[in-house]
This record gives structure tokens, sequence and C-alpha cells, in this order.
């Protein structure tokens, strides 16, 4: 089943995003947890701390001494680490994230297998017995082999019995009111110019490709190729013959091929400008004469509905245009086929082969698929993730824990302020409405203060299939109910066994789930340069997000409102610019030169690494100005300076097998992690003072090529 979209728009930015099947990407990685508990990791806040350094937290052994610092940073760091630990065989990469996300999938493992135990016994509609029962109907393997294509052989039939455009319309308004999103994007999220209010937002989709380069680029031939037998795989083993299959999925290529090229690339959906169109009703009808929103939004309940975001309407266009134009015999190809490719994950195996052997083997290069067990959870996660998250904090994550970690929060937050008042290229004017939108955000810590309820969605313990379809249609009511209404800030949009962290620019919240808060992110057996070079560089990456070159178009409010002077944004987009231009030289792929960085989509990342690395650097001195004894030791040879860049270096080790490295760059707005590691400090005077650079050195950008934002 197609999982709705948390948030529709992509103003919502995270630390580190994982790529979805596809290649769009989400707004969480898998979701992972300690060994031992997090309570433990975080039971103080990161003070001083240089007294418990425990060399276990951070081996130096594992640095590289054969490898320059000042020429490759990352290598320093990191190079012994990764040819020490290989890429698993079920992942497309691996380093410090996926390696806690691991841990924590089997904390999670743990949680769904005692809640399956007890389910039977469990309160009735509980959420300990919804988990349990979904999670036992999705490792029932037997019972969904059994029933084969059965589960949407109901659907198949729908699209069959398609006549006329009146008719693809209708299965369209009607997938949406069950939980699929066929052909485009539609959710809940607060509206631009009054962010106080909830609107629906309407986005393109629909493609099966990752972008619509990968439609026309000479470079993407083969992916194109694989794509075509993947079409055919998956209308035969719907009972389509070879024949009718093929020249199915030549309709279905052309059909997408057209999609694409009304589509916009990821660089262009980043831009503001295309991702809100406020229309009415009426006048979105016009854009889609042969696409009755009315009627749309009455399938959805939303018949009182006056307005919404018609967000690329050149997109909507095109598909009012092909509802007039193309054939029905095109359209019922390209629906059946993307109903197949939807349900494959949650069919037999003959199906989850076929979507694994494209999906993850040929567009990223992972050899095998993950056991059963974890692609289950994934589905816990994706269906009830928060619930389950009510699970996982019960157990791992303590009140106090919540208030160690929000007094570090508020450490980092203020040097971000100081920071910004001590700005030379701001006037201010613009500094004063900078610290009212500072004034503002909203940090928030762990897990929701208010659990989402559950009470409404329908599990049985032996359908699996009937559970995904039935948590689809639930999450996608729920996100929509907003529509309406007024935004409630305190909502989350990541649960709080992910490892991740995000920004939402519109309700300026900073969010760091309880998953983040450990190892090697927050420990309070090392100093403090190692905690405030991990999670102090997490919460001030988050926090820069709010004056990034998205999050600086939106004011204190969450509206999409200038408050810049026109020469300070002046000056603000020259420093961009810089950095955009930085980020646009590397070429992270050794097989690959050609293959370049994409400055511009990753502009609102790599601002946000490059302020919250200050920031965290600033935080650090105001700790250690408390206690200079501190501020002037070794541990292990090494400064706190220093600990505190090699801190930041570590979070970013990993390593990608070449497709996913391909694939990341294409669709990611994330530098790769390598790059991570370097673009900012390379930036930073401290670290040239802290590791003895020289003019001319690679970690050292002087100059007009310096970088200096926030």
């Amino acid at each position: 089943m197609t999982k709705p979209r948390l948030k529709p728009i992509v103003a919502v930015v995270s630390l580190t995003l994982s790529l979805s099947a596809c290649g769009k990407h989400e707004a969480t990685s898998e979701p992972s947890a300690p060994a031992k508990g997090i309570s433990t990791a975080t039971a103080k806040a990161s003070g001083t701390a240089a007294a418990t350094a425990s060399k276990s937290s951070f081996d130096v052994s594992e640095l590289d001494s054969t490898i320059a610092a000042c020429q490759d940073f990352n290598g320093f760091v990191n190079a012994k680490w990764v040819a020490a630990n290989p890429i698993p065989e079920d992942r497309s990469g691996w380093g410090a994230y996926d390696s806690l996300i691991e841990s924590s999938l089997n904390i999670q493992h743990d949680i769904v297998d005692a809640a399956d135990r007890s389910a039977d016994s469990a309160k009735a509609a509980s959420i300990e017995q919804k988990i349990g029962w979904l999670y036992r109907s999705g490792m029932d393997e037997d019972a969904i082999n059994e029933a084969g294509l059965e589960p949407i052989k109901v659907k198949l039939e729908a699209i069959g019995d398609l006549k006329i455009p009146a008719d693809v319309v209708e299965y369209i308004d009607r997938s949406f009111s069950e939980g699929a999103q066929p052909l485009f994007h539609f959710g809940a999220n607060p509206d631009y110019r009054d962010a106080k209010m909830q609107i629906g937002y309407a986005n393109q989709g629909g493609l099966g490709l990752p972008t619509k380069d990968y439609y026309s680029d000479s470079k993407y031939a083969d992916v194109r190729i694989a794509y075509v037998a993947y079409i055919v795989k998956l209308l035969q083993l719907a009972g389509v013959s070879a024949d009718d299959a093929k020249l199915q999925s030549v309709e279905v290529m052309k059909f997408e091929t057209q999609l694409a090229e009304a589509s916009l690339s990821p660089e262009e959906e980043r831009d503001l400008r295309n991702q809100y169109h406020y229309v009415t009703v009426k006048e979105a009808d016009k854009i889609t004469p042969h696409f009755s929103w009315l009627k749309f939004f009455s399938m959805q309940d939303l018949a009182t509905i006056d307005g919404f975001s018609l967000s690329q309407p050149t997109f909507f266009a095109q598909v009012d245009k092909m509802l007039a134009h193309v054939p029905i015999e095109q359209w019922q190809a390209y629906l059946r086929f993307h109903a197949i490719d939807d349900a494959a994950s949650d069919l037999s195996q003959d199906f989850q082969d076929a979507k694994f052997a494209f999906y993850s083997r040929t567009l990223t290069g992972q050899p095998q698929q993950k056991l059963r067990w974890k692609r289950v959870l994934d589905t816990v996660n994706a269906d009830m993730g928060e619930a389950l998250g009510q699970l996982y904090v019960a157990k791992m994550f303590t009140p106090m824990a919540k208030q160690r970690a929000e007094a570090l929060v508020d450490r980092v937050r203020n040097a971000l302020k100081v920071r910004i008042e001590n700005l030379d290229w701001m006037s201010a004017e613009t500094k004063a409405r900078a610290i009212a939108k500072w004034n503002t955000f909203l940090p928030k810590i762990g897990y929701p203060d208010k659990w989402r309820d559950w009470s409404g969605l329908q599990i049985k313990p032996d359908d699996y299939y009937a559970n995904v379809k039935a948590a689809a249609k639930f999450n996608y009511r729920y996100d929509i109910s907003h529509i309406g209404k007024p935004t409630d800030r305190r909502e989350w949009g990541m649960t709080p066994q992910t490892v991740n962290a995000y920004y939402n620019a519109s309700d300026n919240t900073i969010n760091f789930p309880a998953a983040i808060l450990q190892p090697p992110f927050f420990d309070t057996n090392v100093d403090d340069a190692i905690n405030y070079g991990a999670i102090g560089a997490v919460i001030g990456h988050e926090a820069s997000h709010g004056f990034d070159d998205e999050g600086s178009q939106f004011d204190g409010e969450g509206n999409n409102k200038n408050w810049w002077s026109k020469e300070d944004r002046a000056k603000f987009d020259a420093r961009t610019d810089k950095l955009v231009q930085q980020f646009n030289a590397y070429a992270p792929i050794k097989d690959k030169p050609a293959v370049h960085v994409s400055g511009k989509l990753t502009l609102g990342e790599n601002i946000a690494d490059l302020a919250g690395l200050n920031v965290a650097y600033d935080a650090l001195q105001a700790a250690l100005e408390k206690s200079p004894a501190d501020s002037a030791r070794r541990i292990d040879g090494y400064t706190q300076d220093q600990r505190f860049f090699l801190s930041w270096a570590r979070i970013y080790r990993s390593s990608m097998r070449e497709k996913k490295a391909l694939l990341y760059v294409n669709t990611n707005v994330h530098a790769p992690p390598a790059l991570r590691a370097i673009g900012a400090p390379s930036n930073m005077e401290a670290f040239a003072t802290a590791f003895q650079c020289k003019p001319g050195d690679v970690m050292v950008r002087a100059g007009n090529r310096q970088v200096k934002i926030w």
C-alpha cells in the first residue's frame, strides 16, 4: 500500500534523510535505539564532564595517523573504521547512523515480539494488541504467500472496468478516500500565508523512477530498460500474458514520460514558489476542467473546503490534458501497474522479490533483502509509528532524560542568538527580526506531550494486507482531518524511535526524537567536546535551518513572509552562493568524476551544517570558560577543540555502494556524509588553528573561498 506522506511540502528539513524505494526522500530514517537504554546515556546534561571521560566512548585508535588531518579530515577520522566495517549485504550503505539504527531495530524487535506474544490477552483495542496483531499478521508468510494476488483482485477488476475519463477520475477519487495516493499527493499542512491554520496541499507525484531526468537522460538508459522489465514482471505475476505485459509496459513508460515532462526537478521543488499556490476550488477546476476538485473533496469528506494549495499548477494541467487525450487503455496500464507496485511489498514473496530486485538491487546495489522481521517492522513504523514510539519511550527514555536534553538544547540555542547579535554583515533592523523569530522557536524533545489516539484503527490478527490497507486509510483520514483547523505546533512529524532530528519552517519547531539522544551523539561519560561536536552540532544544525535559504523566508509564526531588508538579503545570497559553488565542486563517486554534488539542491543542509557547527563550537567555548582546567586539558593527546571536530566528523562516517551513491547525489537534499564531515570545518578558522593547518592545505578555505554566513 502507498503510505501517505506526513507532510506534503519540502519545508520540513531533517538532519539526515533516507531514500524510499522509488528514490524520493522521506522525513524519517529507519527507527533505532540503544542496547542498554537511553535513560543512562542522558542522565546528565553535558556540563563539565572531562573528569569522567571514557576512552571507550571515543576511541582514538580508530584515527588513521597515516592520513593528514589538514588534507583529508574525513579520511583521518573515518577511513580505518570504514575499512573495518564493510557494508552488510542487506544494506546499500553503512555508517554511524546505520549502526545506531540497527541497534534500535533490535530494541523495537523485542517490543513488537512481546506485543505479539501477549496480544491475545492484552486489553481489547489497546495499542499493545494492535501492534502485536499487525506484527503477527506480517510475519505469517505462509498465509501471505497463499493469498497471492487475491488481496488486490477487486482493485484490478475495477481498473479493468474503466471505460471513459470520468471513470478514471472516479477511481482516483475513491483510491484517495481509501488511503492510496495514485498520480499525486494530498495532505494537510499549515497555510504558508496563515500558518496558524491548516489547509490542503496537492503536490506532484505518479512517477516510478527517482526524478524526471531518469526518463530522458541517456545516462539512465540502463535504468529505464530495467524499469520496463520490472513493469513486465509485475504484470505477469498479476496474470497478464507475456505479450500483453510487454505492450502495457511500453504504455506505462509513455505515460510516465509525459508526467515527467511536467514535473519539477528536486532542485526546483526546493523553490518555495513551487511549493505553494493557493486557489479556490472553482479556480482549481478551471485549471483541471476534466478533474473536478469539488467532487474530489466531497469524496474525501471535505465538502466544505474553500481553497487549497495546488502547488504545481503546470503538473496538474498536464494531468488534465492527459485525462482528455490519453487513451483509456494507457490509463488502465498505468493504474494497473501502480496498483500492483504499491501493494507488492505486502503481497506474496514473488511480488516482494520483484520489487526488491529493481528498487533495491538495481537502483542502490543492495545485494540481499532485509530479514522478514525488519521489513515487517518497517511497516509497523509506517502504519503505527507513534503508537510503537509510546511503548519505546516507556522502555527507553525517562522524563529526567528529557529534562537534561532540554537544558543542552537551550545552551546551544542561546549560542545561536549571540551569534546573530554579533553578525557584522546584517543591519540592526533585520537582526531584530531574526531575534524575534529566534524567540518563537519551539524545541520539542524526545516524544510528544500528548500521544495520538488509535481507537479508530481496526487491526486483525490474521490478515496482513487488510491491516496495511486499514492503516493507510486511517492515517490519511487523520492527516486530512486537520484541514480547516488550527495548527497544533506540539504535534510531531517523526516518531520517538527515529534516529534523526528536524526543523519545520511552517511551525518554527526544532525536534529531537528520543532515539538520537544517545551515543555517539550524546554521552555523559565523555568530555564536553565530544558532546558539543555531535549532539550540540545536531541541535545547532536544526536551529540554523530556521535561517537557511528556505527557513529564512518564514517568520517566527511559520508564515512565508519576508522579514529582511533588500540589502541584507542580497548579502545573504552572495554568501550562500559561495557555499553552492563549494559543493558544486565536489565529485564524491570515485569512478564517476563527472558526477558532482548539486550545491543548489543541498544548500539548505549545507548552511545548517556550517552554522550549526559554528554555534556548537561557541557553546563549547562558553562551557569551557567556566572550567579553565578542563579547557587546557588534553585527552588521549587531543585538545578540546580537536576533539570537538573529531566528534563532528565521526557522526558522518559512512560508506555507500556506488549505485546508492549516485541515487543519493541525484535525489537527496543532503550532501554525501563524507563531504559533510569536511565541508563545514574547512570554512572555520577554529579548525585550522586546532590542527595547525597551513595556507594551501585542502582543509583550509581562505580568502574569497571561505564561506561565513551565520
